[in-house]
């Protein structure tokens, strides 16, 4: 289980079976979201406090340096196949994506104000982003982050997830609702 410490500015790496951290691993200032590769080797962590996401080698539990992507990132997803990672850039608005053979943002989306959240499909085809002043969410084709859909969610959405299932797309809002959009179109 990874841990992101925002306060401590480091992960925790915790061991479920045993209950116990078994290591910390420093990250810079307020590190955020993270994901895992498909194959669990390598980590990547948003660090909110600057322009960077860190490289974390889950085989080590070494960190193996960083790559800029842009102002706050705070959410990251990473595509089924593991070649990409989408980041959410919540100072500007906006989503990268970074191919992970060179660590290089290859494609850049303004969504809305204050990016929080991201979700991917299940096939990868299509990624969902939380607008959280905006009040929407937007969807874009993966492949080269173009704006498909903006959809009114409610005041300040922050959370949001796919469902691999049904198609639909859950999205939390702070004022305590959840919306489960159907996911119909390509």
């Amino acid at each position: 289980l990874l841990v992101s410490n925002w306060c401590s500015f480091d992960l925790s790496v915790v061991d479920i079976v045993k209950g116990k951290e078994i290591a910390r691993l420093p990250m810079g200032a307020y590190p955020r979201g993270l994901a895992v590769s498909p194959d669990s080797r390598m980590a990547y962590v948003a660090i909110m406090g600057s322009d960077d996401v860190v490289k974390v080698n889950l085989m080590t539990l070494r960190t193996e340096g960083s790559f800029t992507v842009g102002e706050n990132p705070r959410h990251i997803v990473i595509s089924p196949d593991g070649r990409y990672l989408y980041v959410s850039l919540n100072g500007p608005g906006e989503v990268v994506k970074v191919d992970l053979a060179t660590d290089s943002v290859v494609a850049t989306a303004h969504t809305g104000d204050e990016d929080r959240s991201l979700a991917i499909a299940a096939d990868g085809r299509s990624l969902y982003v939380v607008n959280y002043q905006s009040n929407t969410i937007t969807k874009l084709r993966a492949s080269d982050l173009q704006m498909l859909q903006t959809v009114g969610t409610g005041v300040h959405p922050i959370g949001i997830t796919y469902d691999a299932a049904t198609g639909n797309v859950w999205v939390a809002v702070y004022s305590g609702q959840i919306l489960v959009l159907a996911d119909r179109r390509p």
